[in-house]
């Protein structure tokens, strides 16, 4: 089982014997949790900030599982939604986590529908491979940790998330009969 977490989508999908068997998409991915710390910090501090900063925020101190004493905290700068003049902020990573549980519970319940919806068979292959994280996303820290906590089932983070796709699709161009064969079924 592999989980894409892209910018604008996430996609899930169980590949076995060089067929997908069944896949889904989702448009949660990178994005959305920066639109939710935007509006996090909209309601919470009447404070307007960018989407780069919603993405620093995010690499930073952004986490969907609670690791270790939990006390990172950052300043961040944006414009008072009432006044109009510039101010600072103090976040808190716990309430990053907060902003970031309504995109990291949407990829979540993905897994759990394409878990739903395969074979009992590829389901016990997975229990002993584990799902693989790719995409920017699978940065967010303790993504693969809520993942397992949450179904029970081994997860680990791609070697370099960033580019594992791009890496696979090239391997699959230097084997042309494979793709023949992955077309042909």
């Amino acid at each position: 089982m592999i989980v894409v977490i892209c910018g604008g989508k996430s996609y899930i999908a169980v590949i076995s014997l060089d067929v997908i068997v069944f896949s889904k998409a989702v448009n949660v991915g990178g994005d959305k949790m920066d639109e939710a710390i935007l509006g996090f910090v909209k309601r919470k501090y009447n404070l307007l900030i960018g989407d780069r900063t919603a993405e620093h925020v995010k690499i930073e101190i952004g986490s969907a599982y609670k690791i270790g004493q939990n006390g990172r905290t950052m300043e961040i700068k944006g414009r008072d939604l009432f006044s109009g003049i510039p101010k600072t902020v103090t976040i808190h990573e716990s309430e990053i986590r907060e902003a970031l549980a309504e995109p990291v519970n949407a990829i979540l319940n993905t897994i759990k529908i394409t878990l739903e919806n395969i074979p009992p068979e590829l389901g016990a292959d997975i229990l002993d491979r584990g799902i693989v994280l790719a995409g920017g996303g699978a940065l967010l820290k303790g993504i693969d940790q809520f993942i397992q906590d949450e179904i029970g089932l081994p997860v680990i983070v791609a070697e370099d998330p960033l580019s594992a796709v791009i890496r696979g699709v090239g391997k699959l161009l230097d084997e042309l009969d494979l793709i023949k064969q992955v077309a042909m079924n």
